[in-house]
């Protein structure tokens, strides 16, 4: 289980100094990627949104696609899917290294429902190479992004604590060496991130009646 802490919007150390740490790393499909950067993410939430600050170390980025909804997962990507417990619609979050945003919710992959420009509008985005597209780019040291997710969009109450399920990756299909990674292990025969039942099981901690640790 994984489990994500509370931290207060004041509190001074950083998500990395408190945060869960996600390794990206499961290499599910051998055959279909040509290489495998170093992926990993550290999460917590403040009751209201939750935070999440992917690190991918990679020689070589690529952002070609600027817009949301649009196929961020061919450009250098990281993504959460959650599922709130009982409940059967997951929500996917796909985000290229500049911050676009490909976003939905559904029952099954085959019928999604986007998420509004309203709704996307709400989600915080902090790349660390920028907001611009370009092809590739050579990365000296590793690219970030911090995202921040409002909790409501996936309707979820962590006031009390909350299990969900959900998996995190890193891929790109369209780089010169794509690579698909994610959390928890996939095992299906091709590259697949929309399988619920591949999720791991995700302990929101409970807001403490003080509001502080």
């Amino acid at each position: 289980m994984l489990k994500i802490p509370f931290i207060p919007k004041d509190d001074s150390l950083s998500i990395i100094d408190k945060g869960a740490h996600i390794r990206i790393s499961s290499v599910n499909w051998p055959d279909a990627q040509q290489s495998s950067p170093v992926s990993e993410c550290f999460a917590c939430h403040d009751g209201a949104t939750l935070k999440l600050l992917f690190r991918v170390n990679q020689p070589i980025a690529r952002a070609v696609n600027g817009e949301n909804q649009s196929p961020v997962s061919q450009d250098s990507c990281v993504e959460a899917f959650f599922q709130p417990e009982d409940c059967g619609e997951y929500w996917n979050f796909e985000f290229n290294c500049i911050g676009a945003v490909n976003g939905s919710h559904r029952l099954v992959r085959p019928n999604p429902t986007r998420l509004t420009d309203a709704e996307i509008a709400t989600i915080g985005r902090t790349p660390s190479l920028g907001t611009e597209p370009f092809g590739e780019r050579v990365c000296a040291d590793a690219w970030t992004l911090l995202v921040e997710i409002p909790l409501a969009i996936i309707g979820i109450d962590a006031s009390a604590g909350a299990t969900i399920r959900g998996n995190f990756y890193s891929c790109s299909s369209k780089s010169a060496k794509p690579y698909y990674l994610s959390w928890n292990p996939i095992n299906t025969e091709n590259p697949d991130f929309h399988r619920t039942e591949y999720f791991g099981k995700i302990e929101l901690e409970a807001i403490p009646e003080s509001g502080i640790r």
